[in-house]
């Protein structure tokens, strides 16, 4: 297999997948370095990869961390349980990707216009895109092949990436069930002995106390969840 899409650094700025030729996999199709597989075999790969490398990390974005569809919890519980099977596996969320300026924590979450420092401090050099906004997703999985030498595996529930090194569409919390049994196997075949648990909680992250919480603490979005004056909601669809 000739290998189109591989882990960089590939430079400032890298000729994008499509403009090499890549092209999105039809349904029941996944892309492995650019090329179009079958979903298993980029699984293996992917889950090798998770295996092998130092720090593999998990990136949930909104469409998982929030419940807003019927089949969003179930994805959500699939995701816990894949992680669980990965050695010292990390999971950083993404529920607010938007730039945040002068300064972010790279150690607690990764910035679209900056994916790359959250990578390489963290030193992770195999990760997965779960549930991430497609535009997104695009534009950081390029940068972090461009900055970076880290393994990038996307699970989408649409078409999929072609800036990955793996790619998944049509993502089902089924196809992230296989994949978990898919990285039970080749952990086997590896030799690798692992107890089953979940990934610790981020250090870096301060505790909150939920129950304090007042409108003040959401700044500019506390609009959002303050009626206005004169303003009653007594029905919602």
């Amino acid at each position: 297999m000739t290998k189109i899409v591989t882990e960089g650094p590939a430079g400032y700025m890298p000729q994008s997948a499509p403009a090499m030729g890549v092209e999105l996999p039809k349904e029941g199709e996944a892309l492995l370095y650019g090329n179009v597989v079958t979903p298993e075999e980029a699984m293996r790969d992917a889950a090798r990869a998770l295996l092998t490398r130092d720090n593999p990390t998990i990136f949930p974005g909104p469409q998982v961390l929030w419940d807003w569809k019927d089949d969003v919890a179930e994805k959500a519980a699939a995701i816990l349980d894949l992680a669980s099977e990965i050695p010292n596996c990390k999971i950083i969320p993404m529920p607010d990707y938007r730039p945040k300026y002068p300064k972010i924590d790279v150690k607690a979450e990764i910035n679209p216009n900056h994916p790359n420092l959250t990578i390489l401090d963290n030193r992770i050099k195999a990760c997965i895109f779960v549930g991430v906004h497609c535009h997104y997703a695009n534009l950081s999985l390029r940068m972090i092949r461009a900055g970076t030498d880290c393994y990038t595996t996307a699970l989408c529930a649409y078409m999929g990436h072609e800036e990955a090194m793996a790619s998944i569409r049509d993502l089902h919390a089924s196809d992230i069930q296989k994949f978990k049994e898919i990285v039970i196997e080749e952990r086997n075949k590896l030799g690798i002995e692992w107890e089953t648990t979940l990934p610790p909680e981020n250090p870096s992250l301060e505790k909150e106390d939920y129950a304090t919480l007042s409108p003040a603490d959401y700044g500019e979005y506390r609009s959002l969840i303050m009626t206005k004056k004169g303003e009653h909601v007594t029905d919602v669809e």
